[in-house]
C-alpha cells in the first residue's frame, strides 16, 4: 500500500470520527418537552378527534384569535399531515406538517416535522378518561417557556373540544 494511500485512508477515518461525534453531541444537546394533559373521554373519542381533520381544524390554535382553516391527514406509517395555522385577521399562517414513523391505534404516534425534529404522542387508556402526553424536539428560535405554553395551549384546546363534542 502506497503513502499516499494509507494517509487517504487515515483521512477518511477521522473524518468519519468527527461526524460521528457530532452527531453524538448533537443528540446529547437535544432538548425534549412533554404537555401532557387528562381527557375525560374514552381513547377511542380521543384518537379518533386527534386524527380526523373536521376536528382538528376546530381545535388545533393556541388562542382566540388563531384558527386552523385547514387540515390533511393520511395516519399511517410513511402518510403525511398537514394542518394551516393562521392569525383570524389573515396576517400571517403556516403550514405545520410532517411524516409519521410509528401509529399503534389508540396507543401511540410517532412522526418528523418538516424540520427534522420528532414528536411522540401517547394515548393513555384510563377507562372513561384518557392520558394525552406529547413528547417533541424543541427548536432553537422560541424559548422552551414559550414552545411549551404554546403547545400545552393547543393541547388545553384540544380537551375542551373533545369534553365539549
Amino acid at each position: 500500500m502506497s503513502l499516499l494511500h494509507s494517509a487517504y485512508l487515515y483521512y477518511r477515518s477521522y473524518i468519519c470520527i468527527i461526524k460521528l461525534i457530532k452527531q453524538s453531541m448533537e443528540t446529547m444537546n437535544k432538548t425534549v418537552i412533554t404537555v401532557k394533559n387528562v381527557i375525560n373521554a374514552t381513547t377511542q373519542k380521543v384518537w379518533d378527534q386527534w386524527n380526523e381533520p373536521e376536528h382538528i381544524k376546530q381545535w388545533c390554535n393556541a388562542s382566540e384569535d388563531w384558527h386552523a382553516p385547514h387540515a390533511e391527514n393520511d395516519l399511517r406509517e410513511g402518510g403525511t399531515f398537514t394542518t394551516t395555522m393562521a392569525a383570524k385577521d389573515g396576517s400571517f399562517s403556516f403550514d405545520f406538517g410532517g411524516t409519521y414513523t410509528k401509529v399503534e391505534e389508540n396507543k401511540l404516534i410517532e412522526y418528523t416535522m418538516s424540520d427534522g425534529r420528532k414528536v411522540k404522542v401517547e394515548f393513555i387508556d384510563q377507562g372513561n378518561e384518557t392520558g394525552l402526553v406529547e413528547s417533541f424536539d424543541a427548536e432553537n428560535t422560541h424559548s422552551e417557556e414559550m414552545q411549551r405554553a404554546g403547545w400545552q395551549a393547543i393541547l388545553d384546546n384540544f380537551k375542551k373540544h373533545v369534553e365539549s363534542n
